[in-house]
């Protein structure tokens, strides 16, 4: 089991509904697409890189909606100098760098940047 975290801790964490608007394969990359995610009128349009080219393609994810952690730290990535603004949220059956993780479908949609709590 893992360590356990407080409720406090938990309700840090920034996680809204977005929808990934555009979707591509950098030419540096080998293993992460760069998604161009909207969150809504508050949060507006963040860059988000998630490294699942493995698995997935860019139109498998473009005009879905899928749960975002939107307040990380800015991190670099790639050689071109671009950072990713928030972290895709995704269920990880095994965790290792051969299971395909799976996406979250939402069964209806809901406003860009609605809160998941």
């Amino acid at each position: 089991m893992s360590d356990e975290v407080s409720i406090d801790d938990f309700q840090k964490l920034n996680i809204r509904v977005g929808t990934v608007t555009k979707a591509e394969v950098p030419e540096w990359s080998h293993w992460v697409i760069k998604l161009t995610v909207d969150l809504g009128e508050e949060i507006g349009e963040r860059t988000i890189f998630s490294g699942i080219m493995k698995f997935y393609a860019p139109e498998d994810l473009t005009g879905k909606q899928f749960p975002f952690i939107v307040n990380l730290k800015p991190k670099k990535i790639g050689s071109e100098g671009d950072f990713s603004e928030g972290m895709m949220l995704m269920a990880v059956p095994k965790d290792d760098e051969e299971t395909k993780p799976i996406l979250f479908n939402l069964p209806e949609v809901v406003p860009n940047g609605t809160k998941v709590r």
